[in-house]
């Protein structure tokens, strides 16, 4: 244990510039950070929502508005598969979480059996009475799967849109069996997000329905009225099967036309461009319509076929419109829509205070562990000191390289640390006494100290970093926050105390040769 190959000497030196050197972008100020050349480290550790303020959002899906839409889709299916099969029918309905319906001619159940099976594979519970009703209920791993997709899936689009937003570090999670938690620190304008987040975004294409007459707001059962978004009192009566969806575009960017005006471009991809293609080929001199949320945002007329797999969507946008609308296509639509349950929002003034007692905190547990090291173990303390110095410096190399998040917890795994940091070096200082009061020499109780201590310190460091483990394992947010910096101090600390440590005291021990040790 007292000798120290030179290779080793150098990967501790290297170790400890390095923390010095990339730990040292958190000290300067956002202007000499960016002045400084390109091949310095300049990255810093980001602050969590609760020390630079922001957001706090819990959102809900509407997982009754999903239920609706599969059920309705189903007795859509349902309708145009009885009447590719020729079967006859009455009542077709949705009911609670089933479709209903009853057949004339009971020659056709096995037909009706197979249709209504098939409406949901494996997920449909079919039941057939003696007069022909028909009853295809959704069972209940059918309605789990349904809405445990439709939560993923909302996440998923959730993440898209604030990431095309630049907001760094954002914790998006699932709460619950319909609900998203969504923290956004540094979030200057919750109100847009919320808007951006909370709009479904589902366009669809349509063929407008000009042979359906309306008579007291009705029309056929295969299509519906939707307002004009130029013009809400005027109402055009489309299919309600869509020809094209949003899923299908590739890209969406704002851009402006021929007279200057905003609009939004888009472009399909090669399965969207081909079904474009055909549709615009076989209904020219047609009208189409581009809906959005249940609004028509224009309904050209088709002239020619459109076989290019790109378009511009035109209306009276304004440009931000056109920047939020392309950024919405792009991230593409939430299954259901999502209304805001809870909302937070902590200010930069009270991140601010935050920050500050954290140093305060972290500077004053420093303070003390400093002062007990060198009252009580003397120039040995100050080795440790030296030590701790450098683990506080490897902790937020290692935090701003990574582009940890520090949150409050995070500071007070930090402030932890710091205590944790020495306890190593009392274990070994504490043993080489003992071992000095027993007659052993110098050097042979400094060597016997680091070895019979080994063992205690790996052992309480590795249940702790075990329990680190676990915390961000099962732990969410703060708690998250709080096992990372946990962790890296344990691993730092290993370093610092038997590494660092060590080597200052041989190497004074090697120089100096002395007859009593200063412990």
């Amino acid at each position: 244990m007292i000798h120290f190959e030179r290779w080793k000497i150098i990967l501790i030196a290297i170790v400890a510039l390095w923390a010095l050197l990339y730990a040292s972008p958190n000290l300067l100020s956002q202007n000499i950070r960016n002045s400084l050349p390109g091949f310095l480290p300049q990255k810093t550790i980001s602050l969590g929502l609760d020390l630079q303020g922001g957001a706090h959002l819990l959102m809900q899906v509407d997982m009754d508005y999903v239920m609706a839409e599969h059920l309705e889709n189903m007795k859509d299916t349902a309708r145009s598969e009885l009447r590719k099969e020729k079967i006859g029918y009455v009542g077709l309905k949705v009911e609670n979480n089933s479709i209903v319906f009853r057949i004339r001619d009971m020659e056709d159940e096995k037909k009706a059996y197979k249709i209504a099976r098939n409406l949901r594979q494996n997920s449909m519970q079919v039941d057939i009475a003696d007069d022909g009703s028909v009853t295809a209920l959704l069972t209940t791993q059918g309605l789990t799967e349904i809405k445990t997709n439709t939560l993923s899936k909302s996440i998923e689009i959730v993440r898209r849109r604030i990431d095309e937003t630049g907001t760094r570090e954002p914790v998006i999670q699932r709460q619950g069996y319909d609900r998203i938690l969504i923290q956004l620190p540094g979030v200057e304008d919750p109100e847009y997000i919320k808007e951006l987040i909370g709009t479904t975004a589902k366009m669809t294409f349509h063929m407008v329905d000009e042979s359906s007459s309306i008579v007291g707001g009705k029309v056929s059962p295969m299509s519906e009225l939707l307002p004009l978004r130029e013009d809400p009192n005027q109402r055009i009566a489309i299919r309600k099967k869509f020809v094209l969806s949003g899923e299908m575009l590739e890209d969406s960017q704002a851009t402006y036309d021929q007279n200057n005006r905003p609009v939004v471009g888009f472009n399909f991809n090669g399965l969207g461009t081909r079904k474009f293609c055909d549709v615009t080929r076989k209904n020219r001199d047609k009208r189409f319509a581009i809906v959005l949320d249940k609004e028509i945002i224009m309904a050209p007329r088709i002239n020619d076929p459109i076989c290019g797999g790109s378009g511009i969507i035109t209306g009276q946008f304004t440009v931000r419109e056109t920047v939020d609308f392309s950024l919405l296509l792009r991230a593409g639509a939430l299954p259901a829509p999502l209304t805001v349950v809870e909302e937070r929002t902590v200010g930069p003034s009270l991140g601010e205070d935050s920050v500050a007692a954290g140093k305060i905190a972290s500077l004053m547990g420093m303070a003390f562990v400093l002062i007990f090291m060198m009252l009580v173990y003397g120039l040995f303390g100050i080795f440790a000191n030296i030590a701790l110095l450098i683990n506080m410096a490897l902790i937020f190399a290692l935090l701003s390289v990574l582009q940890a998040t520090l949150t409050l917890p995070g500071i007070a795994g930090i402030v932890l640390t710091v205590g944790m940091a020495v306890d190593a070096n009392v274990l070994i200082f504490e043993r080489i006494r003992e071992e000095i009061r027993n007659g052993r020499s110098i050097f042979s109780a400094v060597d016997t100290g680091y070895g019979r201590a080994m063992s205690t310190i790996i052992d309480a460091n590795l249940t702790t970093l075990i329990a680190a483990l676990l915390l961000f394992s099962f732990g969410a947010g703060p708690i998250k926050g709080f096992a990372v910096t946990l962790g890296i101090g344990i691993l730092t600390s290993m370093f610092s105390a038997i590494m660092m440590t060590r080597l200052l005291v041989v190497v004074w021990l090697k120089k100096e040769k002395r007859d009593v040790l200063p412990i």
